[in-house]
């Protein structure tokens, strides 16, 4: 989040085609804000040409500057004028316990690995609104600016601050989605992508309950993340902090991380919202979706968001549709805040501000403050006064702003003994506001277990693995070591030089400690009575031979690693040049295996790799993909090599065997000054859904994963399940006759969209000798006149079964799992034909078929 500002303010404001309140128009892409619904707003004829006002500047100490209006060609803005604004009609359903239960955040539904019950926050959301409104009823027009209106760029203790304003508080906002952000005792988890792979809901919502409450006893109020964006590109810099390239997956680990922050008593923010899938130029890109791809694929995460009741959503740098995110009336109001219902506030990625009047588009609060760091003067704060003084941005509206904002706050019941902000973010050598507060408790043996869970075993040859009281074996290469200078010696984590367990860049913490595979064989080593050798040179080929050469197993050690853009590691500017193993990896392995028959392979990687020059290898034996593990990265792979731990971990993208083979592509063209458009013209078919749609054979599918034991289906049965909305059977049985759902105030989370409609069962056998938990997944098939992929991940559970046991599983299905989007009705409707479906282990492993009833 910082050299990428610096071209911020060459697109502020500008003229564009005018903004109406039509109906949206159903052709338009999303974010096309000329042609799409204006939400609340309606231009008001004024004579006023500037915004220059004599109302006094905000207390925030930011000047109340004139921003320019000036015109950037290619990027769709709010044309200055006066907007009158009316409140979106809340959702209103009564609950309907158990399977639609009033729901407070602090007290989510227990986790299922079938989840039936859909979380009423209403209302929870409505006691909390009221609190609000009570509070700033007699505030000024000036202190309600102040509370959408960030500090400036370290100004306050935390990495984003809102001031004190007379009973509350203010707000502490922090990241990252793996840890509380550069400050000691507290634990390094797992990245996103980690436990995604486990594909294990419990897993998921325990580890946004143990970082909740880490960041609670930290005194932060808004954690900042979960991050959902979609790995489009498999070298996309951020993808590691996100849940995978399939939207249901993605949606899933989002919605369980969701319940378990808020769960543990934090601000959860999802984010980036929206198409912000590169790290190349992010403020010059305009992300173009269609309307049918955004909804299905890149919004889904969000709406799932929602529907845990997230408290704050964070809009990105990039454009959408030549409409910048934090700017774009159709994305922020229409979508957001009128289909989704979304009752919390929407604040800016760090200077993602574009104009005053991004509070028209549905901004609420603007981060840090300042346009640019330290610059001095802020979009919001002084200047929102203004223009809400001079008749641009209505008093209504502010309130809004301000209501949202304080409502999120009432809503984690943070006015209740909330723990005060405790150390100092960006000095910790302040022992003053630094407390050094251990909230670690036992979280390392949570981490320990998601890296293991997370693990997926790509390759076995001849049970080459669990490991069984070795001889003697060696470890090869620097990505086994612990870092030469500590866990900690890179600033963001910005490069590695021994065991990868996390990315770079904001997302990202601080190692307590760290174990790395050396220490974690070692320890069972000693237990053995194995020998352990070992050479960390990537580079000397010939001495790694030959250390591998008659020793019983020879383990390489090898990684791959991105992040966030303003740091560049060894000429990778965030996103990856490519998906070769770096230090040397591909060659490393080649001479170890050349040296000894039995050389097992172990990757440490943010994302995909090609691995196409060793994997057929005949003296590899196995290949464990151990992802990026957290601060107990060599216990976890330690736990999988000797069997500890029955590895169950499933791949939440694909791994090609050409890059060429996936179907977007990083554009790294420097545009200079210029708006670069990325068309996704892809669609829907991202990942294995390109893969299926073209034949194209993968090394790796989606969803593959091998255990050290087998498993057999059979015995399955569908069942339809009675709707439990009988309010609503109306739009139930327009659905059944191929009706979209209707355009309205929290139409796509409706009940009788997401509740259960048809419950699959089936039995799942472990035919081997061992424990082991499998994965089974359920893919949709739809008509082909649907315009579908083959195959669309819409469930999947987990099952633990002991040796030679059996076991009934189920998956259930909601009308919307089985909707597609119409762009001509707006809204979810069930396509016309047979939809089918098939279960199995991976996304090109079926074991059962069957057809949804109609």
């Amino acid at each position: 989040m910082l050299s990428k500002l610096l071209s911020s303010l060459c697109f502020v404001l500008g003229a564009s085609a005018a903004l109406t309140p039509s109906a949206a128009i159903p052709s338009t892409p999303a974010g096309n804000v000329s042609a799409a619904v204006l939400g609340p707003y309606s231009p008001v004829t004024t004579s006023s040409s500037s915004s220059s006002s004599s109302a006094a500047s905000s207390a925030i100490s930011f000047a109340s500057t004139s921003i320019s209006n000036a015109s950037t060609t290619g990027v769709i803005t709010v044309p200055l004028s006066s907007y009158s604004f009316t409140l979106y009609p809340t959702p209103t359903l009564n609950p309907r316990p158990p399977i639609y239960p009033a729901t407070d955040p602090l007290n989510p539904p227990s986790v299922s690995s079938d989840p039936q019950v859909v979380p009423d926050f209403a209302p929870a959301w409505s006691a909390a609104y009221q609190k609000a409104k009570n509070l700033i009823s007699d505030y000024t027009i000036e202190e309600k600016a102040n509370i959408t209106t960030g500090v400036g760029w370290a100004n306050g203790l935390c990495i984003g601050n809102i001031p004190p304003n007379r009973k509350f508080p203010g707000l502490c906002l922090d990241n990252s989605p793996l840890a509380v952000f550069f400050v000691d005792y507290v634990t390094a988890f797992p990245a996103g992508i980690q436990v995604a792979s486990t594909w294990n809901r419990a897993l998921m919502r325990a580890r946004g309950l143990a970082l909740g409450q880490e960041f609670k006893g930290k005194g932060v109020n808004l954690a900042l993340g979960p991050m959902m964006n979609m790995g489009r590109v498999p070298q996309g810099g951020r993808n590691w902090e996100g849940f995978g390239a399939d939207p249901f997956l993605t949606g899933e680990s989002a919605y369980e991380t969701i319940l378990g922050l808020q769960n543990g008593g934090v601000q959860a923010t999802a984010k980036h919202f929206i198409n912000y899938e590169q790290e190349h130029f992010p403020t010059l890109e305009s992300s173009n979706v269609d309307d049918r791809t955004q909804h299905e694929i890149y919004a889904h995460p969000f709406l799932r968001s929602v529907m845990a009741g997230v408290s704050s959503v964070m809009c990105s740098y990039n454009l959408i549709n030549e409409s910048y995110a934090c700017n774009n009336d159709k994305m922020l109001n229409d979508i957001l805040k009128r289909e989704y219902g979304f009752q919390g506030f929407v604040q800016s990625d760090w200077s993602a501000t574009m104009s005053t009047l991004s509070a028209v588009a549905g901004l609420d609060m603007t981060m840090p403050g300042d346009i640019t760091f330290d610059s001095g003067n802020s979009y919001f704060g002084g200047n929102l006064t203004n223009y809400v003084n001079d008749g641009y941005i209505s008093v209504a509206r502010l309130d809004d702003m301000a209501t949202r904002i304080i409502a999120a706050w009432y809503f984690l019941h943070q006015d209740e003994a909330y723990p005060t902000t405790n150390f100092n973010a960006f000095n910790p050598n302040d022992e003053v506001n630094n407390k050094h507060v251990n909230v670690q408790a036992d979280h390392y043996k949570l981490v320990r277990e998601i890296g293991a869970a997370g693990t997926v075993l790509l390759k076995n040859v001849n049970g080459a693995l669990p490991l069984n009281k070795p001889r003697n074996l060696v470890l090869i290469g620097s990505d086994a070591r612990p870092g030469q200078f500590g866990p900690n010696e890179f600033p963001y984590q910005g490069g590695s030089d021994g065991i990868l367990a996390m990315g770079w860049g904001s997302g990202t913490g601080y190692f307590p400690y760290l174990i790395s595979p050396l220490e974690g064989i070692q320890e069972r080593a000693r237990q053995d009575g194995s020998s352990v050798f070992w050479d960390f040179d990537d580079w000397n080929t010939t001495l790694a031979g030959n250390m591998a050469y008659g020793e019983a197993v020879a383990l390489v050690f090898t990684n791959s690693d991105s992040g966030e853009g303003f740091l560049t590691v060894d000429g990778n500017q965030g996103d990856r040049n490519n998906l070769t193993a770096w230090h040397n990896g591909d060659d490393l392995i080649l001479a170890v295996a050349a040296q000894n028959n039995n050389t097992i392979v172990v990757v440490n990687s943010v994302g995909p790799l090609i691995i196409e020059p060793w994997i057929e290898h005949p003296n590899i034996t196995a290949v464990v993909w151990a992802g990026i593990q957290g601060q107990e990265a060599g216990n976890a792979i330690a736990d999988v090599l000797y069997g500890a731990y029955n590895p169950s971990g499933k791949l939440p993208y694909t791994i090609a065997k050409d890059i060429v083979d996936y179907p977007a592509q990083l554009v790294t063209n420097d545009p200079g000054s210029e708006i670069v458009n990325i068309d996704y013209t892809e669609g829907l078919f991202i990942d294995y859904r390109h893969f299926d749609q073209a034949n194209i054979t993968p090394r790796f599918e989606f969803g593959f994963g091998l255990s050290y034991t087998t498993f057999t289906y059979s015995d399955l049965c569908v069942t339809p399940i009675q709707s439990s909305d009988t309010d609503q059977e109306n739009l139930i049985t327009a659905w059944e006759n191929g009706k979209a759902s209707p355009i309205a105030e929290g139409s796509s989370t409706a009940l009788w969209l997401h509740e259960s409609a048809f419950r699959v069962t089936f039995e799942v056998t472990n035919t081997g000798p061992v424990s082991g938990t499998e994965i089974p997944q359920l893919y949709i098939h739809h008509p082909s006149s649907a315009g579908e992929p083959p195959s669309v991940l819409k469930g999947f559970t987990n099952v633990e079964i002991s040796p030679y046991d059996t076991k009934q599983v189920s998956i259930s299905l909601s009308r919307y799992d089985l909707s597609i989007w119409d762009v001509v009705a707006q809204g979810w409707r069930k396509p016309d034909g047979q939809i089918s479906f098939s279960i199995g282990a991976s996304s090109r492993d079926f074991r059962l078929q069957g057809d949804i009833p109609t």
